[in-house]
């Protein structure tokens, strides 16, 4: 897959780095030549450029890019033009860092969906979610174990845990399962509503639109969701 990362702080810095090293092809982009110049064997590409200008993300190849993060964390109003261009331009998939909740409730309001706070997620999360399909969180154990948040595969919808035998067939376990609801904010946004279902059992039925939080071998866990 194709990514752009743009603002090559720290955290940038780190998924760009663990992104390329999965194989991706990631350009980072900043305004900052020290950082572009320091980075140009770390990463796919570095380009240099005002994010915040138009026509210099003009020259970028949004049309091209499976994924736009922008990782600018020292200036909110530099992420939030920047992120504005971005729906502007209509990218695929656009995943922005917030940096305090009013700078999250701006997001929100712009109808910015994935929304990502550094100071409490790690870079290796976000690889996971970015790279692994189905994957929408995850938290790594000792080893290749993890506990990760997944979309229910399509196939086991309106199925128990029984007559899936997930264990017996995947070495994965089912921990709970989440239902996940919308309403509008006091700003009127749309806002997603999660609620835990109590600890999964063999009759727990997995339905459309819920999530299932799994314990497996990540690699297990990888092909499970890659055949769904």
């Amino acid at each position: 897959m194709k990514y752009i990362i743009i603002g090559l702080g720290n955290f940038g810095t780190s998924l760009g780095e663990k992104l390329t090293q999965m194989g991706h092809e990631v350009i980072g982009v900043d305004n900052r030549m020290g950082k572009v110049e320091a980075l140009k064997e770390r990463l796919t590409h570095t380009i240099c450029l005002n994010c915040t200008d138009q026509q210099a993300v003009d020259s970028l190849p949004l049309r091209d890019t499976d994924v736009i993060i922008v990782a600018i964390g020292e200036d909110e109003g530099a992420n939030l033009m920047t992120t504005a261009l971005m729906k502007q331009m209509k990218v695929k998939r656009l995943i922005s860092r917030a940096i305090s909740p009013l700078h999250e409730t701006i997001l929100l309001a712009m109808g910015v969906d994935e929304i990502v706070h550094p100071e409490e997620e790690t870079a290796n999360r976000w690889a996971k979610k970015l790279t692994i399909n189905g994957i929408i969180d995850s938290f790594e154990l000792a080893g290749h174990y993890n506990i990760v948040e997944a979309k229910i595969p399509k196939r086991y919808v309106g199925k128990s845990l029984e007559e899936i035998g997930m264990l017996k067939n995947y070495g994965i376990v089912v921990l709970t399962t989440i239902s996940v609801s919308h309403e509008k904010n006091l700003i009127g946004s749309v806002k997603k509503v999660t609620k835990v279902n109590g600890v999964a059992t063999s009759n727990t039925i997995l339905n459309e639109g819920e999530i299932m939080v799994i314990y497996g071998n990540i690699n297990d866990i990888h092909h499970l969701l890659k055949e769904n």
